[in-house]
């Protein structure tokens, strides 16, 4: 199986390194100092139990130069996903499967237009990593992939797939409810990513501060209302899951969103936050905490970094 990981920051650099590391035959697109960082030395992977560096790896951004793979990762930021899309075709052969695990609601819909419904599958992921510096990832919680068929039985190459991943390690899902994976994992995010980037602070701080922690629930309430109201079949227990999930977290947990807002990188404001708020108008859901998010964070949303 040959897999192009289309955007090798913290999820594609983690997920792809930690195949990379079995053996995978995997395909790191990426750019600038990262790409010449990784074609030099490999890509480290730093981790609380110890680092993981796989000295040689296979990294262009030339999507031409590596053509039809089995499998594509499609996991750039939000803001940089029509680049992406244009970069994709020479990807994509007669069964390739695209799988977008990015964060919010929107990447099905993009990519399905793009390459047709046929080479696209659901997929969401848990796990917080960033690049550290050019060629580092540093992983932080969590690590699992969920993927599976958008409709009827999962194509054979997904079950490949799960295989592939079981035997490297990586703690994988093949579901056969994506949709509701994705919604499910959508809700608890644009809390996480909200509120510890208004907080400014960690997961642990939003936890133990009553005041956030409260706001932190009531943004949730609203990003599950809309999801019912979308006709989305999430759980009964989604909110209390939702919230064990994050009581569960390492306390120095930061979501990406408030790495990126640190850093003076561009937000996903607008596809988390922001889709919550689009999302509840078109389905007739007010959404006064995703409002005040947004307001908050909108002048940062296009970043402020030189570099």
């Amino acid at each position: 199986m040959r897999i192009a990981i289309l955007g090798s920051g913290g999820v594609g650099g983690y997920f792809g390194g930690r195949l990379a590391a079995a053996g995978v035959d995997v395909v790191f697109v990426a750019r600038g100092a990262h790409l010449a960082a990784m074609r030099q030395h490999g890509l480290r992977i730093d981790r609380p139990d110890g680092p993981l560096h796989v000295p040689k790896v296979t990294a262009t951004d030339d999507t031409a130069s590596i053509g039809p793979v089995d499998i594509v990762f499609f996991t750039v930021k939000l803001y940089d996903t029509d680049g992406a899309i244009a970069a994709l075709g020479p990807l994509i052969g007669p069964g390739t499967l695209v799988i977008p695990f990015q964060n919010g609601v929107d990447a099905v819909d993009l990519l399905t237009r793009a390459v047709g419904r046929g080479h696209v599958v659901g997929g969401t992921t848990y796990v917080s990593a960033v690049v550290s510096e050019p060629g580092v990832i540093k992983y932080t919680a969590m690590g699992r992939l969920v993927f599976g068929a958008l409709s009827g039985p999962a194509p054979a190459l997904l079950k490949e797939l799960l295989s592939v991943c079981q035997n490297a390690g990586v703690d994988a899902t093949l579901s056969e409810r994506i949709t509701v994976d994705i919604w499910a994992k959508f809700a608890r995010l644009t809390v996480f990513s909200g509120i510890t980037a208004i907080a400014r602070s960690p997961i642990g701080i939003v936890r133990s501060d009553p005041d956030l922690r409260k706001l932190m629930e009531t943004a949730l309430h609203e990003s599950i209302h809309v999801a019912r109201s979308k006709q989305v079949p999430v759980a009964h227990s989604i909110f209390n899951d939702s919230l064990a999930s994050l009581d569960a977290l390492p306390p120095h947990t930061k979501a990406s969103m408030l790495e990126d807002l640190e850093r003076g990188q561009p937000l996903e404001l607008p596809w988390l936050s922001g889709a919550v708020v689009r999302i509840g108008h078109q389905v007739g859901v007010d959404t006064p905490t995703h409002r005040l998010i947004v307001s908050l964070l909108r002048a940062h949303q296009n970043g402020t970094s030189k570099a």
